[in-house]
């Protein structure tokens, strides 16, 4: 069953596509919105924080949460993420770990793995196609997430699980910007081209591309070792 704050998320994302909360409009506060959602405010708060991440809204401290839906933003003014751990940080972890696992699938994914990966590719372009940012980044972190658990190294699983929340921020972050919004699929797919022909070296090189073109999208480089 989704979570209260995703289907407050989804919610909110269509009112704000629908015109029902306009470009440069501030939301309702929190108590009138949590309770036309039916949720609690820590619930909306969390959904906040994702919209944020995509760029649909931002918060001004004092003043509320504004829909900006698309309007560009300075590497600066990138909202907090999880843990309090700084963007650049994270992008650099998974520039380090990613490309790793993407070489292991390569090597270890069976057919049966590569569906599931298959199955969140297809499911975050169907959501990019309908504009649905939301469910969009959600299919972009299980096609993460399985590509880490396909490379039969439960350390390596563990790690990248245990800082879900920081790599799903981060996740979101890209597709705040309206031109690159089919960047990450289009470098998904490199990525599985080179798994399906279990090709570890180029599967390596396609994930690690897909991260540094990622963060670039939002203001953000980082050394790699």
């Amino acid at each position: 069953m989704p979570r209260l704050s995703s289907v407050a998320a989804q919610t909110l994302q269509r009112q704000i596509h629908d015109g029902v909360y306009p470009h440069g409009q501030p939301l309702p506060g929190q108590r009138e919105l949590a309770a036309s959602l039916g949720i609690s405010r820590a619930a909306l708060r969390e959904a906040v924080s994702t919209l944020e991440a995509l760029g649909l809204v931002r918060s001004q401290a004092g003043k509320g949460v504004f829909v900006t839906r698309g309007s560009s933003r300075a590497t600066s003014e990138l909202p907090a993420g999880p843990l309090a751990l700084p963007p650049q940080q994270v992008f650099q972890f998974r520039a380090v770990v990613k490309p790793a696992a993407a070489a292991l699938a390569a090597r270890q994914a069976d057919e049966a793995a590569r569906a599931v990966l298959h199955d969140a590719q297809a499911r975050m372009e169907a959501a990019l196609h309908g504009l649905d940012l939301v469910s969009a980044s959600k299919a972009d972190l299980d096609f993460h997430l399985a590509l880490a658990a396909q490379s039969a190294n439960p350390l390596l699983n563990a790690a990248i699980h245990s800082l879900e929340a920081p790599i799903a921020y981060s996740l979101r972050l890209p597709f705040a910007d309206p031109a690159g919004l089919w960047a990450p699929a289009d470098e998904h797919r490199a990525v599985l081209l080179a798994i399906d022909a279990h090709d570890a070296q180029a599967a390596h090189a396609a994930m690690l591309t897909h991260l540094v073109r990622a963060a670039a999208r939002v203001g953000i480089s980082f050394e790699l070792p």
